[in-house]
């Protein structure tokens, strides 16, 4: 076999990120240690799976285990593992290069950052763990051999840009990491990793719950006093979730969801539940403290991972936790499932389906039980993604309702429950109000709102994106219609203002005509409005049109909907409008009337943040305006 070496250059971004991470100050560099022995528990994990589905590889799986080597003469520290192991081209591709989505969040938040805590919980969050080896070494070397090959690969690297790659025929399967250790320095934190005492406090506190053994030999005194050494097992390997809640401390929780989350922050919740009868499982699953930066991304981490009678099976797995609910951390592991079990089979297992249930309503219901505070946070973070379940996931549909918070214009700081909207709502009012729109000040200062302002109804102030379809998709709550303030008629009105208003459609009959005529492009009605109260006009949907936003959406997602032409209302006690009525009646200049209503027509859509179609024309006829009124 060839002895071939190659120096190459690390990816840019992977290059950056070494530079910062090397130069950085990290104040607890400690996290190496716990880094390097999550990989190799993963490589574990993936050398065990390998073994019972593929009866034909050809690996000895006896004895898995995790081994650290101090050697205190040398300055070295070696993380050894007998697990899967790496081809060189794996080798290249995994270490060479950074192929996770949020790189370049993850290169901008890192310069920006000034707080130490912060830097040590994105070494977690970006699952970059190797690369924190640098922060402690002045030289990497990694000897691997994947199960089932003949010959090895030796990558070795200082961190300044290359990297050495190197084809080696004699290799012990799985992988090993050398450190080549920096000088201790104290004022840096960096601690003295040859120390017996240094690594297995490292350990406990860290990595105590790894389900394989992690060994070092040590020194131990003798019956003679002479010293003698002994290989010890630095971990407990007890899997949390297979032990009873009052056995566990919160500390132990703690540890263990950094581990699977990858997160240096504490878990918001932690819910550890056990499934008995004819299909037996355990369940330990966090809900997290803050939103991960790809959780809006389609190949971002879905974070339930799958175990089989503590035999690991598969990260991320959709079948157990609905997309909606993605940020769920944790773990689940069955008992009767098959280890070859692939993810077409989990999706059509009626267990697992049992189990998917199950979960959702437990996660549910501790979402409905958490204290004010901590849900406050929960729906900062993660509000946007549980009301995607409004559109996903019918059968839970009323409890997802009472999760929802929404801004409202009954408080300008709180957000309120639907149900405490329904307790405020006046009487005889059968519809729950709302508005879309990008943001809270545009649609309070939207004109759509002024007839509900001024009669005291409370309107529900909804800004994600996902808000324009939940509300269409689930339509009530509790038996009250929600009712979007900028579509379709609005019944506001007393029997006396009802008349009164009527009595003005007929004197704004043939205005309104005209109107129609001249806009006919742009709307498909001109009519009286109701909603308004101090602006002169708007622009509203029928009851099932699609919203502009909406449209919006669809366009920038490439799907191609036909324009939906809106309704121009018109406020029939504003002075424009009754100066364009008055100026119409008395035959007024025809090109003249039209601009006029260009005008007002551009007013209603930029009153509620929207685009004009043409700008420069809107601009020109109002600065001809302006410079004939001066």
């Amino acid at each position: 076999m060839s002895d071939r070496v190659e120096t190459l250059e690390f990816q840019a971004e992977a290059r950056q990120l070494l530079q910062l991470m090397v130069h950085s100050i990290y104040s607890n560099k400690d996290v190496f240690l716990r880094e390097l022995i999550s990989n190799a528990s993963d490589a574990l994990d993936k050398l065990r799976l390998a073994s019972l589905v593929d009866k034909d590889l050809s690996v000895d799986a006896s004895d898995l285990h995790i081994e650290i080597e101090a050697d205190r003469d040398a300055r070295t520290l070696t993380v050894r593992d007998n697990g899967i192991g790496m081809s060189r081209d794996e080798v290249v591709g995994l270490i060479g290069t950074i192929a996770k989505s949020g790189t370049a969040e993850l290169l901008r938040t890192l310069r920006e950052s000034k707080d130490a805590a912060a830097d040590q919980d994105l070494i977690g969050q970006f699952g970059v763990g190797f690369y924190a080896t640098f922060m402690v070494a002045d030289r990497v070397t990694l000897l691997t051999r994947r199960a089932g090959q003949t010959g090895g690969t030796r990558w070795e690297s200082t961190g300044e840009g290359t990297y050495s790659v190197e084809t080696v025929d004699e290799a012990p399967q799985g992988t090993s990491v050398t450190l080549h250790l920096k000088p201790v320095d104290a004022d840096d934190n960096l601690h003295d990793y040859t120390d017996e005492r240094t690594v297995r406090e490292i350990v406990k506190r860290y990595s105590d719950f790894i389900a394989w053994p992690i060994r070092m030999t040590v020194d131990k005194p003798g019956d003679d006093g002479a010293t003698v050494r002994e290989e010890q097992t630095l971990n407990s390997m007890k899997a949390l979730w297979a032990r009873s809640r009052d056995e566990v401390d919160e500390a132990e929780y703690k540890e263990f969801y950094r581990h699977v989350a990858h997160d240096w922050a504490d878990p918001l919740e932690t819910i550890h539940m056990r499934g008995e009868g004819t299909f037996e499982y355990e369940a330990l699953l966090f809900l997290p403290s803050h939103a991960p930066l790809d959780l809006f991304a389609p190949q971002g981490r879905r974070g339930v991972q799958l175990y089989v009678k503590r035999v690991f099976i598969m990260d991320d797995c959709e079948a157990l936790i609905p997309n909606y609910l993605r940020f769920v951390k944790g773990v689940v592991d069955a008992h009767d499932l098959s280890l070859n079990i692939s993810r077409e089979i989990l999706q059509q297992d009626r267990q697992i389906r049992a189990v998917r249930r199950r979960l959702v309503k437990k996660v549910l219901g501790t979402l409905k039980d958490m204290s004010a505070e901590s849900y406050r946070t929960f729906w900062t973070e993660f509000g946007p993604v549980v009301k995607e379940g409004l559109l996903e996931d019918p059968d839970n549909t009323e409890a997802l309702l009472d999760l929802v918070r929404a801004a409202s214009t009954h408080d300008p700081a709180e957000p309120t429950t639907l149900r405490a909207y329904v307790e405020r709502m006046k009487d005889g009012q059968t519809e729950i109000y709302y508005a879309t729109g990008e943001n809270r000040a545009t649609i309070e200062n939207s004109p759509h709102l002024e007839a509900f302002r001024a009669k005291g109804y409370e309107v529900l102030i909804l800004t994600d994106p996902v808000d324009e379809v939940w509300v269409e998709r689930v339509g009530a709550y509790d038996g009250k219609t929600l009712r979007s303030v900028a579509k379709g008629q609005v019944d506001l009105e007393t029997e006396e203002e009802k008349e009164k208003a009527e009595a003005e459609r007929q004197e704004y009959a043939d205005l309104l005509t005209f109107l129609g005529g001249a806009l006919t492009d742009s709307v498909k009605e001109v009519r009286l409005s109701t909603r308004l109260t101090t602006s002169p006009a708007c622009v509203v949907g029928d009851a099932h049109d699609m919203t502009p936003t909406l449209e919006k959406m669809y366009r920038a997602m490439g799907q191609e909907v036909p324009r939906v032409k809106r309704i121009l209302e018109l406020n029939p006690t504003h002075p424009l409008v009754t100066g364009l009525r008055k100026a119409h009646g008395e035959g007024g200049d025809t090109a003249a009337l039209t601009e006029t209503a260009e005008l007002l027509y551009g007013m209603a859509l930029l009153a509620e943040g929207g685009e004009l179609a043409d700008p420069a024309r809107f601009t020109r006829i109002l600065a001809d305006r302006l410079a004939r009124g001066l």
